[in-house]
């Protein structure tokens, strides 16, 4: 078979797993290697070939969604001017993008840790702290913590929604909207101002 032919059926197998991967472990969490392998339609060792274990197959979507997140955030911010607005875009826009994870969040702890996730989160961390700093220092923003303190109360907050979301507590609808007032609120913005921000962005 020609090399090349052979490299792209590869990353299409791959690809169709991690698809099938996705729906099975968002319908049934537990689901293990040889369901996934049936779902998909491939034998197990083909599954095995590309993911040495079910951990490592969980690691790769948590690393897919990442990505999904990091271009989320990417778009959320891009333009603005306002570091609060661009913060509040950027988080809504993220919140969309982890709706379609946010079932898998305790597969991912504990297949990849917290420390993991937070490791592969590095260039949205960086981006976020920055915006953060910038509302601190003209004021927007006004918190006993340093941006860094204040960005893993933001991580904290999104992590906290979508665990409350799932536990039914929370409608996955109103998630993103939340997320977004509950840490705007949280780093010193006004209440009413922040629920104005975010509801004029969501007007849009």
């Amino acid at each position: 078979m020609n090399p090349h032919a052979s490299s792209l059926r590869a990353r299409a197998n791959r690809r169709h797993i991690l698809d099938v991967a996705l729906t099975e472990l968002l319908r049934t969490p537990d689901a293990s290697m040889n369901q996934i392998a049936r779902a998909a339609g491939v034998v197990r060792r083909t599954v095995y070939g590309h993911f040495p274990s079910r951990d490592a197959l969980i690691a790769a979507i948590v690393d897919e969604a990442i990505e999904a997140v990091e271009q989320a955030h990417a778009v959320g911010r891009e333009g603005v001017a306002d570091p609060a607005e661009a913060l509040a875009r950027s988080l809504l826009a993220v919140s969309e993008v982890v709706d379609g994870y946010r079932l898998l969040l305790a597969l991912a702890q504990q297949s990849v840790t917290m420390k993991g996730i937070r490791d592969r989160l590095g260039a949205v961390h960086e981006a976020g702290t920055q915006l953060i700093r910038r509302a601190l220092e003209d004021g927007t923003f006004t918190s006993p913590l340093p941006p860094e303190g204040l960005r893993y109360v933001l991580e904290g907050v999104l992590f906290s929604v979508m665990e409350a979301t799932n536990n039914g507590h929370v409608r996955p609808q109103e998630a993103g909207r939340a997320t977004t007032v509950t840490f705007l609120t949280a780093a010193g913005m006004p209440h009413d101002r922040a629920t104005e921000l975010v509801d004029e962005i969501l007007a849009r």
